[in-house]
């Protein structure tokens, strides 16, 4: 089971990000069970909401169970102290193992967003890659990758974003998308939220609407979601 996720290194100035309050309304993961969670019923996946009410509480019904979060949770690995003393680090390659809890994962996102009129799908270097393609695929939407600077070959549009402890930038080629199309935004763990917004404004940039964000894990403690411009978030595990 995916434990508890924090830094705990009181040296360490995120610490002073932590807070036990709940999450807000623009966030969608589910229930906790006895500090955990409650799953999604595989017969009543998450409403998809509409543009006009994108930003309005509750997102999904979480009344029922399904199996397969409890499933994913457990596959995620906890590692302390990992990439610095301090942190807890949740480790998705534990999950890519696990061929039911990883097609799971898929299969939940896919469920949301098909027939959603989604056409792009931006993943976030790098763990957005592996969820972004496969997604992309069984929703008939192009893939497009959101990297770091001097990745890309062609011309890019930049987006310079604050990280905890200096400044960063995400680049995408400037044909990539055109204005007016529809774009799921995808990553493997939102935190403090920089990369996600980074991206969110680089396709607003161009006119590009985006739908949603959704990442694997979320950390609530470190306030990330509130940095989405009230952009709704979609996340399948939540730490309590």
């Amino acid at each position: 089971m995916l434990q508890r996720a924090l830094i705990f290194s009181s040296s360490n100035p995120i610490c002073s990000q932590l807070s036990t309050t709940a999450p807000p309304d623009n966030t969608v993961f589910p229930k906790r069970n006895g500090g955990w969670i409650i799953p999604f019923s595989s017969y009543q996946l998450p409403a998809f909401p509409s543009d006009s009410a994108a930003n309005r509480p509750n997102m999904a019904s979480q009344d029922e169970q399904d199996p397969r979060i409890s499933n994913i949770s457990s596959a995620i690995r906890v590692i302390p102290d990992f990439p610095k003393p301090g942190i807890i680090f949740q480790d998705i390659t534990t999950l890519l193992l696990d061929t039911k809890a990883f097609r799971d994962t898929i299969d939940l996102f896919v469920e949301r967003y098909r027939g959603k009129d989604i056409s792009v799908v931006a993943g976030i270097e790098a763990r957005g890659f592996i969820f972004g393609p496969p997604i992309a695929l069984a929703i008939g939407a192009k893939f497009v990758p959101m990297r770091k600077p001097n990745k890309l070959p062609g011309e890019v549009l930049s987006e310079e974003y604050s990280l905890e402890y200096g400044k960063d930038t995400m680049e995408m080629h400037v044909d990539a998308v055109k204005a007016g199309e529809r774009a799921l935004i995808i990553d493997d763990l939102v935190a403090t939220g920089g990369t996600l917004s980074a991206a969110i404004s680089l396709l607003e940039r161009v006119g590009v609407h985006v739908v949603e964000c959704a990442c694997v894990i979320e950390l609530p403690e470190l306030k990330g979601r509130e940095r989405l411009g009230g952009k709704p978030l979609f996340v399948l595990v939540s730490s309590t």
